[in-house]
């Protein structure tokens, strides 16, 4: 039995682990993002001794996806101080010199799903995670997507809540999605943290009001069989009927599916692997570079 490196890379926390051909984690360790540094040799000291066979990364972004790149697997254009232009994957791949899988956090976390999870057995589903910020993973026709440079979501420009006069808190949109809805935008508007509301605050319908339209234009535009949505923000259970009474409202019937006019509920889910999504995704990863080095 193979062992895969796995590496949930986020802007908060970094989360390694070891995992399974099956996709079971068998161990795991998550330290806070510090600088580039630190937190790669942190990661490069858990991996030591080990025996990895192959190391997957999902990593926070936007990052390089383009294998002909000189800039692939870096970290790009990142808000996140001292992050931008970081060679994440390269110093990995000189420590250990095994296959190494690389995408954004949230097309990790679809993989995933997709193999283990809420999709498991489906071709397509879309992956949400709202938290310090917000990110969209799309699995479409058993792969996933990445296009020009890979999907970011969390940046697209919903309509404004009419009793919201926050002016949002993106650095490059303000008022984008994730600039709105994220976990840091909840805080500011309200001025305490998310999960120090109560579950009937006003903040959860206006939540609602922006994720709903944002997962309504992504089945609009994906067509996804499934719609998972996990993050720190969605560890509110109250969000969900909220989001899927939004989305049926936006749709307004228009997408004749059977999964969204009788079964919404089973169609936009939280995570089938919890809390372990990202870092089963991150597995999945590995696993696919090492079948790909030794095919």
């Amino acid at each position: 039995m193979k062992r895969i490196g796995a590496i949930e890379a986020g802007g908060t926390k970094f989360v390694c682990g070891i995992g399974s051909e099956r996709g079971e984690i068998e161990d795991r360790i998550s330290f806070p993002t510090e600088g580039p540094e630190q937190t790669i040799g942190q990661a490069i000291a858990y991996f030591k001794g080990k025996g990895v066979d192959a190391i997957g990364v999902g990593s926070f972004g936007p990052i390089d996806l383009r294998p002909e790149s000189p800039t692939y697997g870096y970290v790009t254009t990142t808000p996140k101080p001292g992050w931008s232009n970081v060679d994440l994957l390269g110093a990995l791949r000189r420590e250990f010199g095994v296959p190494c899988g690389w995408d954004t956090d949230v097309n990790a976390a679809a993989l995933g799903e997709a193999m283990w999870g809420a999709a498991r057995g489906l071709s397509s589903c879309l992956y949400y995670t709202v938290g310090t910020g917000i990110g969209i993973g799309v699995y479409a026709e058993g792969r996933l997507v990445h296009g020009l440079v890979h999907p970011e979501g969390g940046h697209t420009l919903p309509r404004r809540h009419p009793d919201d006069g926050y002016a949002g808190r993106c650095p490059y949109h303000g008022d984008c999605l994730e600039g709105m809805a994220a976990g840091p935008a909840i805080e500011a508007r309200w001025g305490v943290k998310g999960h120090e509301l109560p579950a009937d605050h006003p903040a959860w319908t206006i939540e609602a009001y922006y994720l709903g339209q944002s997962i309504a234009s992504a089945v609009l535009l994906n067509s996804p069989e499934k719609v998972i949505l996990g993050g720190g923000v969605m560890q509110q259970a109250q969000l969900f009927p909220l989001i899927r009474a939004e989305v049926k409202r936006n749709l307004n019937g228009y997408v004749s599916a059977r999964e969204i006019l009788d079964d919404i509920d089973g169609y936009i889910v939280p995570p089938g692997l919890g809390q372990q999504a990202g870092l089963c995704g991150a597995v999945a990863l590995g696993l696919s570079a090492l079948r790909e080095a030794t095919a």
